[in-house]
């Protein structure tokens, strides 16, 4: 954490693909009286800020696959992680899945660096069994790709397993929570609580702009 004043207007939900961010996010949002952010939204507004190139992009698909996407995409989610959370207060954040995974150092460090102020870092994962949170996610993901009538490409699940057992996601997280056997309520409830017990939301009078 950072030596620096502590943000506690800001709950940054972090994880896997199929943790239940997306489910747990708006619960917190009411629960907390919050407004809810997504990553997932904003990022490529940001992303155009540094040059992210859209025909680079479906070349890199189309020669590369989903690797060498996530390659590309590191530096422009560093970019996207350090303005999201200089722009916006008062919310629950949920964070894309890639956002708080970094192979490399340089980057890791400027989003720990840009996470450090902030009190409440969620990571949800389902179960310490990082083996049984990545069947369970890779689960839940495949049945909601297949729901769409679409085929599971394996190279997402060797990402998302990636996702799960990467240790970026448990340096930058305050807490880790484990929603195995838990309702999406009762995860709810135990952030609650958790946040509660640190001293509760505080709301920051001055918000900074926020991106429309």
């Amino acid at each position: 954490m950072s030596d620096g004043p502590v943000v506690r207007s800001v709950v940054i939900l972090i994880g896997p693909m199929s943790a239940g961010k997306s489910t747990i996010a708006p619960l917190l949002a009411d629960a907390l009286g919050l407004e809810r952010v997504e990553m997932d939204t904003l990022r490529w507004a940001y992303y155009d800020e540094i040059g992210y190139d859209r025909v680079l992009e479906l070349q890199i698909a189309q020669q590369e696959g989903w690797p060498g996407l996530l390659r590309y995409w590191k530096p422009f989610e560093a970019h996207a992680v350090e303005r999201a959370v200089a722009e916006h207060r008062n919310c629950i954040f949920d964070f894309g899945a890639s956002h708080s995974v970094y192979e490399d150092q340089g980057l890791f460090q400027r989003v720990q660096q840009a996470l450090a102020p902030f009190r409440y870092v969620v990571l949800l994962l389902p179960s310490p069994d990082l083996a049984l949170s990545v069947r369970i996610v890779n689960e839940r993901f495949s049945q909601e790709i297949e729901a769409t009538g679409q085929e599971v490409n394996p190279e997402l699940l060797e990402m998302n397993a990636l996702f799960c057992r990467h240790p970026s996601n448990r340096q930058l997280a305050t807490k880790v929570v484990y929603t195995l056997d838990h309702t999406p309520e009762q995860t709810c409830a135990e952030i609650v609580r958790w946040i509660e017990g640190e001293g509760g939301v505080v709301t920051d009078p001055v918000c900074p702009r926020r991106r429309v």
